[in-house]
């Protein structure tokens, strides 16, 4: 275990320590904005060093989750402190900045890295089919309809709506998780391939250093909690104080990509070893997992505090949402890879990026 992916939540710890007894300022504040990264990072290497013991497909599905459970505890403590309508809309916007940073961003990169290098690799057209079925679903019912029923104003669900949506969603995430953990493995397994640069590792991690990661991984998961509660008013200040025009949009896409970014370097691994099924579990599946198990939990939150779940998205970010799968699952239905695709992603990725800061 390195010295630094334990030390970071030690001193993440020691930081909300300190602000606990002491009155945070600015620069107290920016420390523990980067220990909360750091702290991130290391969540991420133990949840890796867990996904290594039980490979895969398991070991993407282990790091999909782990960011998820990052970007919920997050969302969650957002939702908590702020009552403003900002606050009733960050889950939306949280959740869609990860499916177009996860499916353009990661996606995108890893196509033009595993693409340069393999010339055109080779992807399960069977795997790519079930991501993007269930992910449209699960978007769509998620982010679309809300703006489509009648029984509330507002792109927003009921009661009654929001416990049977989330149901669903997280009933049908089981299932996806049976077909790629169980019944067809093999369809989301990465063809084996022969690289000299940068093998994988040839031995799993023993038991012992299995349950120090998995019990190291609570302590900094618990840390980015307490950390990021203790900067999300700090956070939307500065958003008022930079005059944002959508600042839950913007909060929304920081959320995404500080938990996805640790993400990132794994799937960027596996492309390079031309591995880019690996990559695609990966990108693909922190889509997955965030649309249908963050709707749950902010749902439960929702109800419980009695506040407004704003979910129903814009009509330009509906038109990026249909232009992110369509184009998803062209890229992906050849059944090979090409730099030109990873392009497109990153294009696409681009044009979102631009007009959430210039709406």
């Amino acid at each position: 275990m390195p010295l630094w992916s334990w030390a970071v939540p030690l001193l993440a710890w020691a930081a909300l320590i300190y602000a606990s007894v002491h009155e945070a300022g600015g620069l107290i504040l920016i420390l523990m904005a980067i220990v909360l990264l750091g702290t991130i990072v290391a969540a991420v290497h133990h949840a890796e060093v867990l996904a290594h013991r039980v490979g895969e497909p398991f070991g993407s599905l282990v790091l999909a989750l782990a960011v998820t459970l990052i970007e919920v505890s997050l969302i969650v403590s957002v939702m908590l402190y702020d009552t403003s309508p900002a606050g009733s809309t960050l889950a939306r916007d949280t959740v869609f900045a990860t499916v177009m940073l996860a499916c353009n961003g990661v996606l995108g990169i890893c196509l033009v890295v595993a693409g340069w290098r393999y010339h055109e690799p080779v992807v399960s057209l069977r795997a790519a089919s079930s991501f993007l079925a269930v992910l449209t679903v699960l978007t769509i019912s998620a982010l679309v309809l809300p703006g489509f029923t009648r029984s509330a104003t507002g792109p927003i669900y009921t009661t009654a709506q929001l416990v049977f949506v989330a149901s669903a969603s997280f009933g049908l995430y089981i299932v996806f998780l049976f077909v790629q953990t169980v019944r067809h493995r093999g369809d989301f397994l990465a063809a084996d391939t022969l690289d000299d640069a940068d093998p994988p590792a040839s031995h799993a991690p023993s038991n012992k250093a299995t349950a120090l990661a998995a019990v190291v991984l609570l302590v900094a998961l618990s840390a980015v909690v307490l950390i990021a509660k203790k900067l999300s008013p700090a956070l939307e200040s500065a958003m008022r104080a930079a005059n944002v025009v959508e600042p839950a949009a913007v909060v929304g896409v920081i959320v995404a990509a500080t938990v996805l970014l640790p993400e990132l370097f794994s799937a960027l691994r596996s492309a390079r070893r031309n591995q880019l099924q690996t990559s695609i579990n990966l990108g693909l599946g922190s889509a997955l997992a965030s649309t249908a198990l963050t709707l749950p939990a902010v749902a439960g939150v929702a109800i419980f505090t009695n506040e407004p779940l704003i979910l129903g998205l814009s009509g330009t970010n509906q038109i990026f949402l249909a232009l992110t799968i369509i184009v998803a699952t062209m890229t992906l239905g050849a059944g090979r890879a090409t730099i030109l695709q990873g392009a497109v992603h990153l294009v696409i990725l681009a044009l979102y990026l631009f007009l959430v800061v210039i709406p």
